[in-house]
């Protein structure tokens, strides 16, 4: 028995000195993978981030003409004479300064015709196509250079830096790994590493956000009471049953012949009358959101719902119906869940999303209208970062209300929302 013991201390020692010899043997030639080698922040998922807000270029001061010529002529002592236009090319007589008016006399032609002009009293140049509705340029934060417009989509305009030597896009580039540099050759439209910023055309922030839909209609009843309403939302809502096992419970319990579809026009009038309660009521919420969208059908046609949520208390405070996953109804119940304050936390506001980038770009916009605050991202199911770790319990309950409201509104056929 103690031979076999003894044996068995040896075969263990071996294995363990094994071990560790494949140990250092990983450790030597196979290095663990570093933050920055992580697919999630590769230079190819920059298009799911946001990048900073660009340099405002402001307009020219408008001047007075008028002014500066009398300006000259104290000055100088002599008039400042009209151009005398030599040549073909003539300043047609429409033509006049943006910056300080001055009329097609005082204007040069100052490319022969390719559309640049100087001004002699302001000395300004300009372009009757681009410059004279003096329009804020948008400038690259990091090289300072205009950017240009690259393409109009429904709600925004992209507008791109092309700079080849900015800095923001050789340190992009620079970051590339040996293999996303070959596909950057071959495919660059998969990588985004020029800077990019959307101008919305869409003022959300002016969007009423408590009308009721045109087809709200009212509680006059024709048929039925208000109790049989009642007893149709209570075996509705309360029971969780669809529109149709309600009707056979009114005709086989009650006595009452009603169709499921009276039922659900019901339940549609009762929501556009609880609607503003539930909208204006007082949460007091606290500073800790959790904000997730979900998609549903709705007659057959694929719908997304945004749910804003208070974590602590769970309290729905902001939410959106649309046919679309963009950032306008984002904007839209961010705002209907920023109301519920009294007076807005800003940074101290724990505001939990995934790794959309709508929520990124919600929060640009509520930045430019005061309203600062931080987006914490949970990317992924697993608690792979300190962040994910600290805030994987709001992401948590964000998700549970998502599949509780999938529950309740399949019974319902998904005939309203």
């Amino acid at each position: 028995m103690v031979s076999i013991i003894t044996l068995l201390l040896a075969h263990i020692q071996v294995l363990n000195n094994q071990i560790k010899y494949l140990l250092f043997f990983i450790a030597k030639n196979i290095p663990l993978k570093s933050k920055q080698h992580y697919d999630c922040y590769s230079p190819k998922y920059n298009k799911l981030k946001v990048d900073n807000l660009p340099i405002l270029n402001t307009p020219i001061k408008k001047k007075n003409f008028k002014i500066l010529l009398n300006e000259y002529f104290i000055s100088n002592g002599k008039v400042l004479k009209p151009v005398i236009h030599r040549g073909k090319n003539t300043v047609p007589t429409s033509i006049s300064c943006p910056c300080c008016d001055a009329p097609s006399d005082y204007i040069y032609d100052n490319t022969g015709g390719r559309g640049q002009f100087l001004c002699k009293v302001c000395n300004t140049h300009f372009n009757k196509n681009n410059y004279a509705s003096l329009h804020f340029d948008f400038c690259c934060p990091h090289c300072g250079k205009p950017l240009s417009t690259k393409k109009e989509r429904k709600h925004f305009i992209i507008h791109r830096c092309r700079n080849p030597k900015c800095s923001f896009y050789l340190n992009n580039l620079n970051s590339l790994s040996k293999e996303d540099l070959k596909e950057f050759e071959s495919n660059p439209e998969r990588f985004k590493l020029h800077y990019i910023y959307r101008e919305f055309k869409i003022d959300f922030f002016k969007v009423d956000l408590h009308s009721l839909p045109h087809n709200a209609s009212s509680l006059a009843f024709r048929k039925f009471s208000p109790h049989i309403m009642g007893l149709c939302l209570t075996y509705l809502v309360n029971c969780g049953m669809s529109t149709r096992a309600v009707s056979r419970v009114m005709r086989e319990v009650h006595g009452v012949k009603i169709s499921h579809t009276q039922i659900a026009s019901y339940a549609t009038t009762a929501s556009y009358c609880i609607k503003p309660f539930v909208d204006s009521f007082d949460y007091k919420p606290t500073n800790y959101l959790a904000a997730d969208e979900t998609y549903t059908k709705v007659k057959g046609s694929k719908r997304y719902v945004w749910f804003i949520m208070d974590a602590i208390k769970k309290s729905i405070l902001g939410y959106r119906s649309s046919d679309s996953r963009d950032v306008g109804p984002c904007i839209l119940a961010m705002r209907m869940a920023f109301d519920k304050f009294k007076s807005f936390p800003g940074k101290a506001l724990k505001f939990v999303a995934d790794g959309f980038p709508a929520y990124l770009l919600a929060r640009q916009q509520f930045a430019l209208n005061k309203m600062d605050f931080d987006v914490t991202q949970v990317i992924g199911l697993t608690n792979e970062d300190e962040v994910s770790k600290e805030y994987r319990w709001l992401k948590q309950i964000i998700e549970r209300l998502n599949r509780t409201f999938k529950f309740s509104y399949k019974i319902t056929n998904r005939l309203w929302l």
